[in-house]
């Protein structure tokens, strides 16, 4: 199959190319109209399929919900939006719990399933700090423990990639040194942190920030703070949840900018409310949450920012024509920054011969024209 666009993200210029896929792959990128085509864009643009690497769930299901037709339906879906690849995201709660939730994902991606590609777990919490639990529930915050994520790893038949920790709770960086071992990346959130003991979790082997500004000590000019350490280390990783709700657009232009087109992660933390009706409650970890008409989800009674409705293509849309974020770091943070974070840019996160056909066809208005997933479409 071969399909053509005037406009195709390819080593960070558009190009008029022609994309021919086989197999899943893309075989070879030729000059626009060189060879009969299967589907012309005209001037649409077609860039990498996204990757969100920090999502709960949608459509009324969560993965602490722990059932197979609901992620079915999830990531059968979510293509709607261009996500051609995504980390099912848990809550904190209790081990019964977290154990079935991460079994179900194993469990689906070994009977098989349409849509976007599963690539592991994010594994958020149980080992949070309490202050800085945000939504979380707060009686299964737990300090970090070796032998019992060793079971976790197991009942995940070892699919767990991300893990979110505090890892100032962790003694002697016991699970941060095991989860590095295992080729696992850790993540600083949900912290108390001070810039010198992240500082250290990054010398011990933290490699990135879990939805930078939200959920972790702030930054102050004598006291950086997990914030000041997401700045200063520019190697690290940094989430951005670019809804508008939980980092005003400055913010969000700020850290781009200082972070560079390498190492932000454009995130949605969505919940299970995504595409349901405004004033939509529901039970998230334990904690009710209500559904805004922002979009964005909030703790029944104590108000807290609980998560987000957004859809990667939107969030997309406002990192650059509302945040005033350059094109390259914003296509970058949803498609290749994921992808080398995770150690698969080999075969994911940009449009280059021999690497997986997941790709998306954008309106001038940033909908989702058409995607597809390892050549196939699914949108």
């Amino acid at each position: 199959m071969i399909i053509q666009s005037k406009r195709v993200w390819v080593l960070d210029i558009w190009m008029a190319a022609q994309i021919e896929i086989e197999d899943g792959k893309i075989k070879s990128i030729h000059p626009y109209g060189k060879k009969p085509v299967d589907e012309d864009y005209g001037d649409l643009r077609i860039v990498p399929g996204f990757i969100d690497g920090h999502t709960h769930g949608a459509y009324g299901w969560d993965t602490n919900d722990a059932t197979p037709e609901g992620l079915r339906n999830w990531v059968k879906n979510i293509v709607k939006e261009g996500v051609t690849a995504l980390l099912p995201t848990t809550i904190t709660q209790s081990e019964e719990v977290l154990t079935a939730a991460v079994k179900n994902v194993a469990n689906v991606v070994k009977e098989g399933y349409d849509g976007a590609e599963i690539l592991g777990i994010h594994f958020e919490g149980p080992y949070l700090d309490q202050v800085f639990k945000g939504a979380q529930p707060e009686q299964y915050c737990v300090k970090p423990n070796v032998e019992q994520f060793k079971r976790y790893q197991k009942a995940s038949d070892n699919l767990i990639k991300i893990v979110t920790m505090a890892c100032e709770h962790d003694e002697d960086y016991k699970l941060l040194h095991y989860l590095v071992s295992q080729g696992i990346v850790v993540s600083q959130g949900h912290s108390g942190a001070t810039y010198e003991q992240a500082a250290e979790a990054i010398a011990n082997g933290a490699m990135s920030m879990t939805h930078v500004y939200n959920g972790m000590s702030k930054f102050q000019h004598r006291e950086p703070g997990l914030v000041g350490a997401a700045y200063r280390f520019r190697e690290v990783y940094g989430e951005l949840i670019t809804d508008g709700n939980h980092s005003h657009l400055a913010a969000i232009n700020n850290f781009y900018k200082e972070k560079g087109e390498d190492h932000v992660l454009l995130i949605t933390d969505s919940l299970m409310v995504k595409s349901l009706p405004v004033g939509t409650r529901v039970l998230f970890g334990g904690n009710e949450i209500e559904l805004f008409p922002d979009g964005s989800a909030h703790l029944v009674g104590a108000g807290n920012l609980a998560g987000s409705t957004l859809n990667v293509n939107k969030g997309l849309k406002i990192v650059v024509e509302e945040a005033g974020v350059p094109w390259r770091s914003a296509i970058n943070s949803c498609t290749l920054n994921p992808a080398r974070m995770l150690g698969i840019e080999d075969h994911k996160g940009s449009i280059q011969a021999g690497k997986d056909a997941d790709l998306v066809v954008l309106e001038d208005n940033y909908d989702v024209k058409m995607t597809y997933v390892k050549g196939k479409k699914a949108f």
